[in-house]
């Protein structure tokens, strides 16, 4: 029904396929395909949701679309995408992994038990230390967070890390994995059409390399990825990608007075020579 609707505004009326939009020059005007807008993302995206029982009534959720899940669901999301991206893994690899995979000491090391390119083993351990200065992407402190909420509510953790969905509290499968991830960008009025699985390892390739500064082949050994170096597109996939914002407006590409970047935790340098 939603891509009748789309073709007729898109085709018959030529509003093309952009996200309906406020006009950025013109406020109260409106530019776009108006079937393509948030609203209509989020309600679709509300109609594939299974009957759920919490303390929540159907009829609030649907009063208030951003109350679909509850505070345990969200910390357990925010450790699998920050797994996800941190380890630049697949989020099916992710799913799998057990506490008994995981050893927490000073540093957390986590010990994979499948990977997509190492089917046969030989699987490098991935060691994770804290993060003081950006607390938000500190992985460590969020194993600790999801390690005390998921004691209280299993006394033994010898199972997954994430275990199946019970409610509006539960705990995501790969099954509602996709809607939830779906939901969060809604949250934020962010289209989710053109946001796939792979946008977490994306993301973690862009934020070593752009951000921490790492190299393409610390990348590719953190990732395990093409060893030999036989197939080299696989990396400038993640880094390069239609949907990026640009980082610098490109007038200051060669301009010697550019304003300064944001300033480093480390040095304190705000250059643009990292």
């Amino acid at each position: 029904m939603r891509a009748a609707i789309s073709h007729k505004f898109g085709r018959d009326y030529q509003l093309g396929t952009q996200p309906w939009l406020e006009h950025p020059a013109m406020l109260g005007k409106f530019i776009g395909n108006p079937s393509l807008s948030v609203t209509i993302s989020q309600y679709m995206v509300s109609l594939r949701r299974r009957k759920e029982f919490g303390p929540i009534s159907r009829k609030r959720k649907a009063e208030n679309p951003s109350e679909w899940a509850g505070f345990l669901l969200r910390m357990m999301l925010y450790l699998l995408y920050l797994l996800s991206m941190l380890c630049l893994l697949r989020y099916d690899e992710a799913l799998r992994i057990t506490w008994a995979d995981v050893t927490f000491q000073f540093r957390v090391k986590l010990e994979l038990p499948f990977r997509k390119t190492h089917q046969y083993g030989g699987i490098a351990p991935f060691y994770i230390y804290a993060d003081p200065d950006r607390p938000w992407m500190c992985l460590l402190r969020a194993f600790a967070i999801w390690w005390l909420l998921a004691h209280e509510r299993h006394e033994d953790l010898n199972g997954f890390i994430f275990r199946k969905k019970i409610g509006v509290d539960g705990i995501s499968t790969s099954d509602s994995f996709l809607e939830c991830f779906r939901n969060n960008l809604l949250d934020i009025s962010v289209d989710p059409r053109p946001y796939g699985t792979h946008l977490f390892c994306r993301g973690g390739c862009q934020f070593l390399h752009t951000v921490r500064g790492w190299s393409f082949r610390k990348i590719c050994d953190w990732g395990g990825w093409a060893e030999n170096f036989d197939n080299p597109g696989t990396i400038f996939k993640y880094l390069l990608s239609w949907n990026n914002n640009p980082a610098e407006a490109r007038e200051h590409y060669m301009n010697p007075n550019r304003p300064g970047c944001d300033p480093c935790y480390s040095c304190g340098r705000t250059c643009h020579c990292g």
